[in-house]
């Protein structure tokens, strides 16, 4: 495993990022611990819970894996907060009420006097950003969090966040959480610059596509499990047919090549210089393992380009491509 260091924090992280959305849920608590400990086994120190993951229980799972690992202080641990937590009408957004009652419950959960990493999980667009800046640095000031950071948020929003925290010497997002794979590659456009230029680390989630990516799917080729078969957001997500046709062409490329398309596409995301570390995740041990295998795979910019070549490169911001 290769570490990176978190924008310009000093913090060494592992180079993959492991994310426990299936603790609780898609993986009961045995598997859950399982999956954690080859993590550790393999290296990796970087995990990633939210508080709505099955309604807090990713948490609390997380909480007893690092307890009694007893790796606390080895561990770089993130929470997020925004999405309902509960019927109430203020149980949600950026509020600087919500966000100082959801990390105590966050803490709580997960057993642990501070938040490594603490994401804003979506954009409010009800709650003045610095309301929702100026919380998050007394989250800091009082060592509850170490970091903020944001994710799902266009990269204007996140400029501007920024020049905010700057001129108000307030704590300022050390961190970004897109979405970034193969069939989904927005986050070039505009993101993943600007975190290059400001010297921000970022953590992508979904790099295999909610399974796309994996071998299992193509034009006329269809499990009958998996999020993109029992989760309405997910196949809405990469419902256009001409996803299927890249990771069609993908997988060909990768069996040609003797790599599980798993691991490939993960070393994909991995190889943007931009990125920190993908978040892989898992519903049980022997899924986890091509994930991690990407860890072992050198990608030269070469192979990354004729990857890339694969599927669709989103327009420049300007959409300007003649200036390419």
């Amino acid at each position: 495993m290769q570490y990176r260091t978190l924008g310009k924090t000093g913090v060494q992280v592992s180079s993959l990022c492991f994310g426990t959305m299936s603790f609780g849920g898609n993986a009961d608590e045995t598997e859950s611990r399982a999956m954690f400990n080859r993590c550790r086994e393999a290296g990796i120190n970087f995990f990633d819970t939210a508080n709505v993951y099955t309604q807090g229980r990713s948490e609390e799972i997380l909480g007893g894996c690092i307890r009694d690992a007893k790796c606390r202080d080895e561990i770089v641990l993130t929470s997020k907060v925004c999405f309902p937590t509960g019927q109430d009408r203020n149980a949600k957004g950026l509020s600087r009420r919500h966000i100082l009652l959801a990390v105590e419950d966050s803490l709580r959960r997960l057993g642990t006097d501070r938040l490594d990493v603490y994401f804003v999980h979506h954009f409010d667009p009800l709650t003045p950003m610095e309301e929702t800046l100026r919380a998050l640095d007394d989250l800091q000031q009082q060592g509850k969090i170490l970091y903020p950071a944001v994710s799902n948020w266009a990269a204007w929003q996140i400029a501007k966040a920024l020049g905010i925290s700057e001129r108000n010497h307030w704590a300022r997002f050390e961190c970004i959480q897109p979405m970034y794979n193969l069939v989904k590659r927005q986050a070039e456009v505009e993101i993943l610059p600007l975190a290059e230029s400001e010297q921000v680390g970022v953590i992508t989630y979904s790099p295999l596509g909610g399974g796309l990516l994996t071998g299992k799917y193509g034009k006329d080729r269809r499990p009958s499990q998996g999020r993109l078969v029992e989760q309405k957001m997910y196949a809405e997500r990469y419902s256009k047919e001409s996803n299927y046709e890249i990771a069609e062409r993908f997988t060909d490329y990768a069996l040609e090549r003797e790599v599980h398309p798993a691991s490939l596409a993960v070393a994909w995301v991995m190889s943007h210089p931009g990125v920190t570390a993908p978040i892989i995740g898992a519903r049980s041990v022997e899924q986890l393992e091509p994930s991690l295998a990407a860890a072992d795979i050198s990608m030269t910019p070469e192979w990354r380009q004729e990857i890339s070549a694969l599927s669709i490169a989103p327009p420049p911001a300007t959409d300007r491509t003649e200036e390419g």
